[in-house]
């Protein structure tokens, strides 16, 4: 049994339904990366993972690869590198054939003073390569995009997938850090048990994007109104606060780590024949904005439903 079976509640599969499933993790050796990996490694539903990432990264995939090799799981660990000039879509069905997850946490980080924008024109670069791999050697794996920004980069790449004759609902952005966030967030102003704690997120991953519906929650209902715009705003900026902490040496990496896992389970889980809902930004007919960030179910196929948003205050 994995060790986390016993940290993380979500990492405990229902009985009878567990998979064997191959999982990838692109930038595997980066700061998400690695611990994102550790968690994907001791997870009971994988079987195979692979560790890829580029030859310029300060720690080579194949030693985290061989690192994690020696876990007590049943997990075999592989790693692949690529040169920076390399295409992945030329170099990577070794690593990607067969694939059930693919997780890319790959791409440059926020650094203090840079907005999401910024970060686009390289990230984007970066997820279209690793997508279009995807498209070729496994059309039919769920794809978690953590890259940033995802407001931009799932539309983008989901319209590679139509372009493509594929499934866009395969890719979905990783929102849960922000569901992470509001659940601490609330479990430390009312003291409930998190384990009785789930707030929606709604909308997007990035600034007042990001709508936590805190109507919707339980413990919520002795908080006064007045203090939710402070709480919306600490949720909003979480990942700020992290990169100032960090004095511009690093970003949210390990908290996202945590939240990768945690949606990569759902889909695991969904898969083996679990249905789990988790929240997650993907093509939508919820609203009127084409991709927006609300509860999916996963199933055996991927996205099995989409959520509506459900009742909400004026406020909201």
């Amino acid at each position: 049994m994995s060790c986390f079976s016993g940290c993380f509640e979500w990492a405990q599969p229902e009985a009878g339904k567990v998979g064997n499933f191959k999982v990838c993790v692109c930038g595997g050796a980066g700061g998400i990366g690695q611990p994102l990996s550790l968690l994907m490694a001791s997870n009971p539903h994988v079987s195979e993972l692979c560790v890829y990432d580029l030859t310029l990264a300060m720690v080579p995939a194949e030693g985290v690869a061989t690192d994690l090799s020696h876990l007590e799981t049943k997990c075999k660990v592989k790693g692949f590198a690529l040169d920076k000039d390399d295409l992945p879509r030329q170099k990577l069905e070794e690593c990607l054939t067969g694939c059930h997850l693919v997780l890319v946490p790959a791409g440059m980080p926020r650094k203090p003073g840079m907005t999401r924008a910024d970060l686009l024109g390289i990230n984007a670069g970066i997820a279209k390569n690793i997508v279009e791999a995807c498209a070729k050697f496994c059309p039919q794996a769920v794809l978690g995009l953590i890259v940033n920004p995802v407001n931009s980069v799932v539309p983008a790449m989901c319209e590679l997938y139509k372009k493509k004759g594929l499934d866009p609902r395969k890719i979905c952005g990783v929102t849960s850090l922000d569901i992470v966030r509001a659940n601490k967030f609330v479990h430390e102003i009312t003291g409930a048990p998190l384990d009785t704690i789930d707030v929606p997120v709604v909308g997007g991953h990035a600034g007042t994007t990001i709508l936590p519906l805190f109507s919707q929650v339980p413990a919520m209902k002795g908080v006064s109104a007045d203090k939710i715009p402070a709480l919306d705003k600490h949720v909003q900026d979480a990942g700020t606060d992290v990169v100032n902490a960090k004095g511009g040496k690093g970003s949210a990496t390990l908290s996202m780590a945590y939240a990768g896992a945690k949606f990569a389970n759902a889909v695991l889980s969904g898969l083996a024949g679990s249905d789990t809902t988790e929240c997650a930004y993907v093509m939508s007919d919820v609203s009127e904005l084409p991709y927006f960030a609300s509860k999916v179910t996963f199933g055996e196929n991927g996205v099995k439903k989409v959520h509506s948003i459900g009742a909400i205050n004026d406020y909201e």
